[in-house]
């Protein structure tokens, strides 16, 4: 990721500046919004029974930690790639109260003193988080991104030590899925100060994934899936293999993929979008969308399944947006993350911006 990546209309999509300032809505009212809350903690005793800040003085709200730290980083995205279309004063004052070197000194304790909570996935959000205060720079930008240093820290050595022991990937398309997160490592790790990370993040990568063949795609999707097993896996390897040895790994993984993976390329039935489990398809959608764009671009031009995955990500995206701000806090509290994802995420093989 550039230091001072492009914020012109070229670069950025339109839609995703439509959005903005309802996506910016969305993020402070939930990172500021304590209850309702599902902390993922362990209760050793009832001296354990404290409200979610007392352990999470930065990310407390949202309704879990992940979503607290992800709806974080949407904030920074914003500020970053649409500063005049969101408003930075007020963002500034929530990121100010939340992301300083106390509260995340605090939170890079709680991640050592549990160093199974929110692996892999909130781990690799933080790491982005870092990045993108990285990426803004500046006086704030800056602030924020010293302040995250000790829980960055952490969790750089919190993943060390895990891929050591991780014999087997987690290939299940919710918040533990390997892929999913290795990749947005691979996106974060050097825009946020960690580059030694990328090397053994890319080498359990091919270690797990680089010799599969004729993924399961009709098992797809689960029902409460918000990640594709199958998709998710793909975007990790094409970020760690050349373009040339892609294509044919593509071929070899997803067979016949522009042909048959029907599946794969149809937006799911989402049959209650307020149902908490149901409502994860609307972000397997948005998932889905950002992963059939990265992969339609990492493939070269001319091959026959670039237009057929440009066209499926945008039946995916246009499934899903519509979800990002309905009112209903069961997916307002993390949609738009994924729909930012998918408008203004990596467009392809390689580095974030």
């Amino acid at each position: 990721m550039s230091a001072e990546p492009p914020t012109t209309d070229s670069a950025i999509s339109q839609e995703f500046r439509q959005c903005a300032p309802r996506f910016a809505t969305v993020a402070l009212a939930n990172v500021t919004r304590a209850y309702p809350n599902a902390p993922a903690h362990l209760l050793r005793g009832p001296e354990d029974l404290v409200s979610p800040r007392t352990h999470h003085p930065a990310f407390y709200g949202s309704y879990d930690w992940h979503s607290a730290v992800h709806m974080h980083w949407l904030l920074v995205r914003l500020l970053r790639r649409c500063p005049d279309r969101v408003p930075g004063v007020v963002i500034t004052e929530v990121l100010d109260r939340h992301l300083t070197h106390g509260a995340l000194t605090a939170e890079a304790g709680y991640l050592r003193a549990n160093p199974s909570f929110e692996r892999p996935y909130g781990w690799a959000w933080l790491l982005a988080l870092t990045a993108e205060c990285r990426a803004l720079g500046g006086t704030a930008g800056g602030r924020w991104a010293g302040a995250l240093e000790p829980a960055a820290e952490a969790v750089e050595d919190l993943l060390r030590g895990w891929l050591v022991r991780a014999t087997y990937p987690v290939r299940h398309g919710t918040h533990t899925n390997s892929a999913f997160a290795l990749g947005l490592v691979l996106d974060s790790a050097s825009a946020a100060g960690r580059p030694a990370l990328a090397e053994p993040v890319a080498g359990a990568v091919l270690d797990w994934f680089a010799d599969d063949r004729d993924a399961p795609v009709h098992w797809e999707p689960s029902g409460q899936d918000f990640l594709s097993p199958a998709l998710t896996e793909a975007e990790a390897v094409c970020r760690v293999l050349p373009r040339e040895e892609f294509g044919p790994w593509l071929t070899r993984f997803l067979p016949g993929l522009e042909r048959t993976a029907v599946t794969l390329l149809a937006p799911p039935v989402v049959s209650d979008p307020g149902d908490p489990q149901i409502g994860h398809l609307i972000g397997l959608s948005l998932s889905r969308a950002a992963g059939l764009r990265r992969l339609s671009a990492a493939l070269p031009p001319g091959d026959a399944r670039v237009p057929v995955l440009t066209a499926a990500a945008e039946d995916h995206l246009a499934a899903g947006l519509v979800h990002t701000a309905s009112g209903d806090f069961t997916g307002d509290h993390w949609l738009a993350t994924f729909a930012a994802l998918a408008m203004d995420g990596p467009p392809g093989h390689g580095a974030v911006d």
